[in-house]
């Protein structure tokens, strides 16, 4: 059975088995599944299917990025349009992994041809946020921290808020902002050489 927006919303709903959503991402690849309606699907109004459509989505992108470079730059832009929670974690994950300097050449090369003010606008929003979970602040600062690169300015940003989550951060918001911290200082001694 060929897949659907139906057909997945279906499966999502029903089977919860170990491993599904990577056999449903793999389905996705071998029918050449156009990703942003997957995209799409994770603003359903029901907030469970949303939030596996995001897993689904975060899946098969991950797991092929070169193949979707088309639906990265949507991706993109509807990122800023997340409201549920649960969504944000997998969009924020994503995009930590696409804009790293080991993703795939042609998903380096859309990333450096996007317009990314509002990726960057989004990122900073979602880490100010206080009712933000801890996984998506730090998914976010690892994004705008692979954007320094291309935005000098986001160091200085990104280290004042790191520093300001941490005042009041869980263990694990202070032991990944010392890990980020001490990224940001070796990335200011290379600049200095």
């Amino acid at each position: 059975m060929m897949l659907t927006e139906e057909t997945i919303i279906k499966q999502l709903n029903e089977n919860h088995t170990k491993g599904f959503v990577k056999q449903l991402a793999a389905q996705l690849l071998k029918e050449h599944f156009n990703l942003n309606r997957l995209v799409d699907l994770t603003f359903h109004p029901d907030q469970q299917t949303g939030f596996r459509a995001a897993w689904l989505l975060d899946t098969a992108i991950l797991a092929n990025p070169e193949l979707y470079t088309t639906t990265i730059t949507y991706l993109m832009q509807r990122m800023p349009q997340v409201t549920n929670a649960s969504c944000k974690r997998h969009y924020a994950r994503v995009m930590m992994h696409l804009t790293d300097a080991k993703a795939p050449l042609n998903v380096r090369e859309t990333i450096a041809g996007a317009d990314l003010e509002s990726l960057v606008e989004t990122c900073f929003d979602w880490m100010i946020d206080p009712e933000t979970k801890v996984a998506v602040q730090v998914c976010a600062a690892d994004t705008l921290f692979n954007l320094i690169p291309r935005f000098n300015w986001i160091k200085n940003e990104l280290e004042n808020q790191v520093k300001f989550m941490m005042r009041t951060g869980t263990a694990a918001m202070q032991a990944r902002g010392k890990k980020l911290l001490a990224k940001l200082e070796k990335f200011q001694v290379l600049l200095r050489r």
